[in-house]
């Protein structure tokens, strides 16, 4: 098992079912896991905790991920914070959006749990995501 260093992660997502999942597997893998459930929430978030990576879910109420996204990479004190969408619903062209806003990656709900942390320990390693199906 890979030490994680206890890297902070933010969770940004609504649905309580996969936040649940994405926490329980983040702790037990050993981050430490912050969490809000609206992009607002997640902007105040990313600000007070310092995360060294946020999950941040696209389709959010009161402010949507790539809004969220975009005011985090403005702030001074959040703008070096990886930023990786989850996106149950990638249309044509949300990919390109999603960069465009500041997000550093994408990963499609629902995940693959074995591929999920792998790519969450590359972010940390300093590894590109090599797009690989488990």
């Amino acid at each position: 098992m890979t030490d994680t260093g206890k890297k902070r992660i933010l969770i940004v997502e609504d649905d309580p079912s996969n936040l649940k999942l994405f926490r329980d597997i983040l702790q037990y893998k050993g981050y430490e896991i912050l969490e809000a459930t609206e992009g607002r929430e997640g902007v105040v978030m990313a600000k007070a905790g310092l995360p060294d990576l946020i999950l941040m879910d696209i389709q959010l109420p009161v402010m949507n991920g790539i809004e969220a996204t975009r005011r985090i990479k403005e702030d001074e004190a959040t703008r070096d914070i990886k930023v990786v969408a989850l996106t149950a619903n990638a249309m044509e062209g949300d990919k390109e959006r999603m960069l465009k806003a500041g997000c550093h990656d994408y990963i499609a709900k629902p995940v693959h749990v074995t591929e999920f942390l792998e790519r969450i320990a590359g972010y940390f390693a300093g590894r590109e995501p090599a797009g690989k199906e488990s």
